[in-house]
């Protein structure tokens, strides 16, 4: 009879997670009066899993952990057999019971980490059941259709692109390219869904920071179409507006931020003065809210549409190929007139170009930061703009308050950044 091994602390602490893990899923099971398996029968399937990974290690075999695999499948698939519900199949059961049994097994290998993380998902997934259904059902099949695109756009057509510069000045990498459409159709899929999920019903406030993620753009064409056709509604649509443009320079500030972290301390010189005085020229609209003016979703084009991602894609790499070529021969100067045109219609491209270009340390920090300047304060213009002649003057005169207020900020911002004795 072999002697007995010394106690190790690591293993007792790995059957103690499984069976936490265990618990903390069978507590959420309990909710159901219909589960079959609870506290005790999830505590006790997280501890056998971690047994069979023990015995499977010790043997050098995976049989053991199979062959648990299955038993605990069998076992509870049977009592569903035994007791039916109509009102409940049991397949999220089964699958959470097999899902704890594999976290148990996953403790004793060392992913204890881990494993608690994808717990707590799962627990999370199995309580919020009600809404996550009532969610799936307010999905229209053009919402379904965004998300899977999305997917294809970042799960397909992403990993097979090559990771190599290419084209004139080696400005064109078609994997980075690639994956720019992906982040900005990323971040406007968030906002078109977080509309099309909640709706306007939780006012003009919700719409305008979401629909400024969605498209800013699309957001103060609608409104000021709106406010230019009903009667008392030019102060709502001025917030809206102007929030939507505030949430432009959030969402600019936190591209940024990932894909090029230096970049965001002179960034913030400049979109910081725009922020506070555009929340100020908010709160002043907020006084002078019509309460019964209803909120609109903007309707905005499907971010993941692959026409759109594709012609996105070629407006960035024709900006990133001509930002190349105008740094090149012209130096600064041309890629400030690039980020001026190039503004007018859309930022996404010159800031993603510019930011490109900076990390292959063909642009410098100031410029980088300058260009992606020159072109807010563009976008902003056509904004106003655009404000003006769609809504009209009494549209105008209470939206281009707010819109200077952030376009003045913005410009003032840039100026220290540019004369400032902390400039870059």
């Amino acid at each position: 009879m072999p002697a007995s091994m010394p106690l190790d602390p690591a293993q007792i602490e790995a059957f103690l997670i499984a069976i936490g893990i265990g618990l903390l899923i069978g507590l959420e099971r309990e909710r159901v009066p219909s589960a079959r398996a609870g506290l005790r029968t999830f505590g006790l399937v997280g501890m056998f899993g971690a047994l069979a990974m023990m015995l499977g290690q010790s043997l050098q075999s995976i049989a053991p952990f199979v062959a648990g695999l299955v038993i605990v499948g069998l076992t509870i698939i049977s009592a569903y057999l035994r007791h039916p519900d109509a009102s409940d199949p049991g397949t999220t059961s089964v699958a959470a019971l097999l899902l704890c049994y594999c976290l148990g097994a996953a403790t004793w290998l060392g992913h204890a980490q881990l494993a608690v993380m994808l717990a707590v998902g799962t627990t999370v997934l199995l309580y919020f059941k009600a809404q996550l259904r009532g969610i799936a059902t307010r999905l229209e099949p053009r919402d379904w259709i965004s998300m899977l695109q999305f997917g294809v756009l970042s799960l397909v057509i992403l990993p097979i692109l090559p990771n190599e510069e290419l084209g004139p000045f080696g400005a064109l990498n078609p994997y980075q390219i690639w994956w720019m459409v992906v982040l900005i159709s990323g971040v406007s899929l968030a906002g078109y869904a977080a509309l099309q999920i909640a709706g306007a019903r939780y006012g003009a406030v919700f719409v305008g920071i979401f629909g400024g993620l969605a498209s800013s753009t699309a957001t103060t064409m609608v409104y000021a179409r709106q406010a230019q056709s009903s009667d008392g509604l030019s102060a709502m649509a001025a917030m809206v507006i102007v929030l939507a443009n505030l949430v432009m320079l959030v969402r600019v500030t936190a591209i940024v931020s990932v894909l090029a972290l230096p970049v965001v301390k002179p960034l913030m010189t400049i979109v910081v003065p725009g922020m506070l005085l555009g929340v100020l020229a908010i709160a002043w609209n907020w006084r002078r809210l019509n309460e019964r003016g209803e909120a609109v979703l903007p309707q905005t084009t499907n971010p993941t549409e692959l026409k759109t991602a594709l012609g996105f894609g070629l407006l960035y790499a024709l900006v990133l190929v001509s930002a190349a070529w105008l740094s090149d021969y012209f130096g600064n100067r041309g890629m400030y007139v690039l980020a001026l045109v190039s503004g007018f219609t859309d930022v996404d491209p010159i800031m993603l170009s510019s930011l490109r270009l900076f990390a292959m340390e063909k642009l410098g920090l100031q410029a980088t930061v300058t260009s992606i300047g020159i072109a807010l304060l563009a976008n902003l213009f056509f904004k106003c703009m655009m404000a003006l002649t769609i809504g009209g003057r009494p549209v105008a005169t209470k939206v281009l308050p707010g819109m200077g207020a952030v376009g003045f900020g913005l410009a003032g911002g840039m100026t220290w950044m540019l004369l400032g004795p902390g400039r870059p």
